[in-house]
């Protein structure tokens, strides 16, 4: 437990900062999702759609460091790669 002024004023921070993570991190992974069960639906056009829609949610997380640049792009590839794989 903080037991100082900084140490306090720290521990808002975090809990604040923290809040804010865990929601951008949820959109990130809602936004996935959607793209996902696209694919699994069969249909190439809502497909894309959604993975239109998800880019800027999944590099918007890199830039904000939830997920890290690296990894934001290996996942959009790989959504790309498997709508472009549809029938």
């Amino acid at each position: 437990m903080a037991s100082h002024k900084s140490a306090e004023k720290r521990a808002r921070q975090t809990e604040r900062r923290t809040a804010v993570n865990t929601a951008r991190r949820s959109r990130v992974r809602g936004s996935v999702k959607k793209v996902e069960e696209a694919i699994k639906g069969g249909d190439k056009k809502a497909a894309a759609e959604a993975l239109r829609a998800a880019q800027p949610e999944i590099q918007r997380g890199a830039t904000k460091r939830i997920v890290t640049k690296n990894a934001a792009s290996r996942r959009v590839s790989r959504l790309a790669a498997r709508i472009k794989a549809m029938a």
